[in-house]
């Protein structure tokens, strides 16, 4: 992305691909260090001049993914994936993303992921929905709240701050629950307000709590709308990153109990979050669960040996893999301690078979192998299919929360 006529085509072609208002040179500069960072492809029309927009657009990098147990496995994250709506239907989205996916392979890059703004794209090219999430819709006036005074406290940061400050503790926090990303100093900057594209940008505010020791803990960006001319107002939580017990409790009561505020909303957020819990009345919380982080393995045997297994098994798996990756029966062993050898077997009578998007979804540890194999897209005994659920299994419950 060193020319600039080049890398101002291209962002504008992704703002027009996710509906996006037309960015202005102060966007098109903020948004730059990002790209520069990434490997950016598009596709253009024969004959484009050398500032035309691609008609189509792809970008990736590689971060570190944390898979259950803890450790990191660097990921070929897939992002700004765009056709203009007068190219559809012409085959360049798959020619870019099986593209993508084999120059991962070709650089030993054993998974990919994605976050999806349509949820029916991405299993044709051997992802699955492997980390859903929770979107929340708190009223507050019936939920009251039942979770106590955390000690430490809170205390309203300028908006610079807050997006240290969330950048700190998710970089803390985020070795706690497989599925989580690394992030990056745009994302922070966004999520604090701070990016001029952003038409809340001036109604972000933030807090941050801080332990008896004065340390932080959790840091909370959030928004304020008024709702009609009641003087009720709408508090959404654009991001809540903590690193304990408290720091979680503290904040959901910040927002909770707000002035003024009857409704508070939040989306991203882990299926275990104790927020249900932590109020009077867990009616007055609407939960709904959607799928929001989407993984794709390209190496079984690094994959499942990087990760802490929760239950030993012994099986031979089939995976079928269009795209040739995946694609073979794998012996996985799991010993008491939860590491795995795994190894080619072609010889073997598979116990298990599946397609790959099926295995990238049980990967992180959310979905459960029962779940699957009732739904038809396992094929196994139920024993063997409980056997993987007890295996696969992580805890806390795998999360992403953010876009990327």
């Amino acid at each position: 992305m060193g020319d600039s006529g080049q890398a101002t085509a291209f962002q504008r072609a992704v703002a027009r691909g996710f509906l996006g208002a037309e960015p202005n040179a102060e966007t098109l500069d903020h948004q730059f260090a990002p790209y520069e960072a990434r490997r950016n492809i598009g596709v253009y029309d024969a004959g484009a001049g050398p500032e035309a927009l691609p008609v189509a657009s792809i970008n990736s990098w590689v971060t570190p993914l944390t898979v259950p147990g803890g450790a990191e496995l660097g990921m070929w994250a897939v992002s700004a994936v765009t056709v203009a709506a007068t190219h559809r239907r012409r085959g360049i989205a798959r020619a870019l993303l099986e593209g993508d996916l084999r120059a991962a392979a070709a650089s030993g890059v054993a998974i990919a992921g994605l976050t999806a703004t349509e949820a029916t794209i991405y299993g044709r090219y051997g992802f699955g929905a492997a980390i859903p999430v929770t979107r929340f819709t708190v009223d507050t006036r019936r939920a009251g709240w039942a979770g106590g005074s955390p000690g430490g406290r809170l205390e309203f940061v300028e908006r610079e701050v807050l997006a240290a400050e969330l950048a700190a503790v998710h970089d803390r926090s985020r070795l706690s629950r497989s599925g989580q990303i690394q992030g990056w100093q745009r994302r922070w900057e966004g999520q604090a307000g701070l990016a001029p594209a952003d038409s809340d940008r001036d109604r972000v505010r933030g807090v941050r709590f801080l332990d008896d020791a004065g340390r932080t803990r959790g840091a909370m960006s959030y928004v304020l709308r008024e709702k009609g001319d009641s003087f009720a107002f709408e508090l959404h939580v654009r991001m809540l990153a903590a690193e304990t017990p408290d720091a979680v409790a503290a904040l959901w009561r910040f927002a909770l109990q707000h002035d003024l505020v009857d409704e508070v909303t939040a989306d991203l957020r882990p299926l275990d979050d104790p927020l249900p819990w932590l109020v009077a009345d867990a009616r007055g919380v609407t939960q709904v669960v959607h799928d929001h982080g989407w993984l794709r393995i390209l190496d079984v045997p690094a994959v499942l040996t990087a990760r802490t297994f929760s239950a030993p098994v012994d099986v031979a798996i089939r995976v079928e893999d269009d795209l040739g990756f995946a694609e073979g029966v794998w012996r996985l062993r799991v010993g008491g301690d939860g590491t795995a050898t795994v190894e080619s077997d072609v010889t073997a009578q598979a116990d298990v078979t599946m397609d790959v998007a099926v295995l990238s979804t049980l990967y992180a540890g959310a979905i459960r192998a029962s779940t699957l194999h009732a739904a038809g897209l396992l094929q196994a005994d139920a024993g063997v299919a409980q056997l993987l659920d007890r295996a696969f299994s992580a805890y806390p419950a795998p999360s992403l929360d953010i876009w990327y």
